[in-house]
């Protein structure tokens, strides 16, 4: 699966905000027809997306659609003219507010019509977006409910007002939160989602960091994110893409570990043995496969 350290988002009207992004460092291009864009520009989001996709700039990147939630009269528009104009020109739909298995049912049956119609030989892929407690209670099922599913995504805004948790930003995205919290106040929900995700073989995505003037927030926030079983956060602004990207990128170190922890494993076989010893110390078949998923990701990036 392509890497998906840094999603950058951006409105879906503003056309030149697509520009730039396209342009940017970001390992996905997120078009938003949801919370950036207006009531009123619902329709030129959509036909401003659609332009964008179709772009030839757009051919060689990585691009997602956050489409409206589908308990709104926008969502499944959304979904029927993007992917109908578009089809093939898009990697996934991000569906927001995902509150059981039946929504990606619905996306996903849909979405088999529309390919079928329009002879894609790119099938788009789902993520979800888990922001409420009800999500959160079905993820396990929702990870399960297509084979389209690609991400599970923390939506931490929507999450604090489906719970009721203290406000202690003006943004609601994860600035502050040790002002009021021995700890981290998302801990659970956010291993929660990853255990979800890592069980069903998908990727977690961690939500967006609201202040993006605040860099050392942002790296300790994506830290805590990758510590916890995160491959990736969203960017609400280009600042934010390269501090994303050193953060989710394995280090040289990392990335020797693990081929000398694979290596003793392949020796290990080969020579009959069960027990595999590196550097002095015993290494179990989970470390092995923590050491082999890390070097997928080293080749995507090209590191090794």
């Amino acid at each position: 699966m392509k890497p998906r350290r840094s999603i950058l988002s951006v409105p879906g009207h503003v056309a030149k905000m697509h520009t730039k992004a396209l342009a940017s460092n970001a390992d996905i291009v997120m078009l938003d027809l949801e919370d950036s864009v207006p009531p009123d520009a619902k329709e030129a989001a959509r036909r401003q997306v659609i332009q964008t996709l179709n772009a030839p700039e757009a051919a060689t990147r990585a691009l997602a659609v956050r489409i409206n939630a589908l308990d709104t009269p926008f969502g499944y528009r959304d979904l029927l003219e993007v992917a109908e104009a578009a089809s093939g020109h898009f990697d996934t739909v991000v569906v927001p507010k995902v509150n059981h298995a039946d929504d990606i049912h619905f996306v996903d049956r849909l979405l088999d019509g529309i390919e079928m119609h329009t002879g894609t030989e790119r099938p788009a892929g789902i993520e979800a977006s888990i922001e409420t407690a009800q999500g959160l209670e079905a993820v396990s099922a929702i990870a399960r409910a297509s084979r389209r599913i690609r991400t599970l995504v923390f939506g931490i805004a929507d999450y604090s007002a489906s719970v009721g948790a203290r406000i202690v930003s003006i943004s609601g995205h994860g600035e502050a939160e040790e002002e009021i919290y021995p700890g981290h106040r998302w801990h659970f929900a956010m291993s929660r989602i990853v255990m979800a995700a890592k069980a069903s073989d998908v990727m977690a995505i961690d939500a967006p960091y609201g202040n993006f003037r605040d860099a050392s927030g942002l790296a300790r926030a994506a830290g805590m994110a990758c510590a916890l079983g995160c491959d990736g956060k969203w960017a609400i602004h280009p600042a934010q893409i390269d501090t994303l990207n050193r953060v989710f990128t394995p280090s040289r170190e990392d990335v020797e570990r693990a081929a000398r922890i694979i290596a003793a494993d392949d020796a290990a076989r080969h020579e009959g043995r069960g027990a595999v010893a590196v550097d002095g110390r015993m290494v179990d078949q989970a470390t092995v496969r923590l050491a082999r998923r890390l070097l997928d990701q080293a080749r995507h990036l090209d590191l090794l």
